[in-house]
């Protein structure tokens, strides 16, 4: 982990776990902001020390007693939300002996972490690079073929980066493109066409949502085409009514429909009264579509958990083989799907009704209150077995 013994950056930090380095963690924020928002990504340890307990620690002089609950050969990463507080935790326990360094600009700063990773899938000729957000656990994807790319859920926040990352790949983005109207994080699709000459793409059912700006619409069966290969759109509700997917050669690139360690979440876009019946259009959709497609497809969903291991291309994938092996809730009937799918819904994304009106284009934020809105986890999955 690099650092100037003061502070370490978010990206050192992220490096440091996917190298899968155990890493001790001091949080010091409110506990149920911990709670509700820890570091994750790897092999993490976290004690929680809210703010105020260390101040009145500090007050009585008793430094000392919460530094020996470290090791003298460790090194201990103390975060907070901004990288504040946090920063005068770790002085203090600096001064009583603690290898400690201080999160750069807290969890604010880790949410601007974004990896790429190649995908190792036979996509029929096409580059595909996952882009891998671990604060959250969202993830998008850039498909490449010649001189032709897409672009698929991007994230407002890395619009700049997608162009980038096309053209560094002598590719100019045809497409910017939705599975669905999101919930957890704030679409990037019109804010990489204005960057490019891409066209957004959004599912056709999403007019029914309410869309409210223009948009190439697809329905099942459509195809988009990119340089030598095809992205085949395939209709896939239950998480939202107009969840599309698409399938490149052997790859299904999979929005929030089928998750490495879960199955989706049916409540967000009709609440608690319509998630029983979004929870049996999944299942249908789980059975009657995406489990009749050959077990060596790749599913590249669109979020991961703490719980999810990479596949041995350090991507967030996995072949449908692999997930009927590992998903009880595969192999269920419809009635225990349902049950298991209602009793497994975590709290709802934070902000999510105002980023659902962001995404259909009804109500409008800047950049800095679009990256507030999104700021948590990912709580767009059922929780993992």
């Amino acid at each position: 982990m690099t650092s100037d013994g003061v502070t370490v950056s978010p990206a050192a930090l992220a490096e440091t776990l996917r190298a899968g380095e155990r890493v001790r963690v001091l949080d010091v924020r409110n506990r149920d902001e911990a709670e509700q928002w820890p570091l994750g990504g790897g092999d993490v340890e976290t004690t929680h020390l809210p703010y105020m307990q260390f101040v009145q620690a500090q007050a009585k002089d008793e430094i000392s007693d919460l530094a020996a609950d470290f090791d003298d050969d460790e090194r201990v990463v103390v975060i907070c939300g901004r990288g504040e507080s946090s920063a005068t935790v770790a002085g203090a326990l600096r001064d009583h002996g603690v290898d400690a360094v201080n999160l750069e600009e807290g969890m604010r700063g880790w949410a601007r972490v974004y990896h790429t990773q190649e995908l190792d899938a036979d996509t029929g000729g096409a580059t595909v690079i996952q882009y891998q957000r671990p604060a959250s656990g969202c993830l998008a994807y850039l498909v490449v073929s010649g001189d032709e790319a897409a672009v698929v859920d991007p994230l407002r926040l890395f619009a700049d980066r997608y162009v980038e990352d096309a053209r560094n790949r002598g590719a100019e983005l045809r497409y910017a493109m939705d599975t669905h109207v999101h919930a957890d994080h704030v679409s990037g699709v019109r804010d990489v066409a204005e960057r490019s000459d891409a066209a957004v793409v959004v599912p056709e059912g999403a007019t029914d949502r309410g869309l409210a700006f223009d948009a190439e619409l697809v329905g099942d069966g459509d195809e988009l085409r990119v340089g030598d290969v095809t992205l085949e759109a395939m209709h896939a509700p239950g998480h939202t009514t107009e969840m599309t997917v698409y399938r490149v050669g052997n790859l299904l690139v999979g929005g929030d429909l089928l998750f490495t360690e879960s199955v989706a979440r049916p409540d967000l876009e009709r609440g608690d009264e319509g998630a029983e019946e979004m929870a049996r259009q999944l299942h249908r959709t789980l059975s009657d579509r995406v489990l009749s497609l050959p077990d060596e497809t790749v599913v590249a969903p669109g979020h991961y958990g703490d719980s999810a291991e990479p596949a041995e291309d350090d991507t967030y994938t996995a072949t449908l083989g692999e997930l009927k092996a590992r998903l009880a809730a595969l192999s269920m009937e419809e009635g225990e799907f349902v049950d298991y799918a209602l009793s497994r819904m975590p709290p709802r994304p934070n902000n999510f009704e105002e980023i659902v009106e962001t995404n259909l284009g009804r109500g409008s934020v800047d950049d800095e209150a679009a990256f507030e809105l999104e700021l948590g986890p990912n709580n767009c999955a059922a929780t993992a077995d």
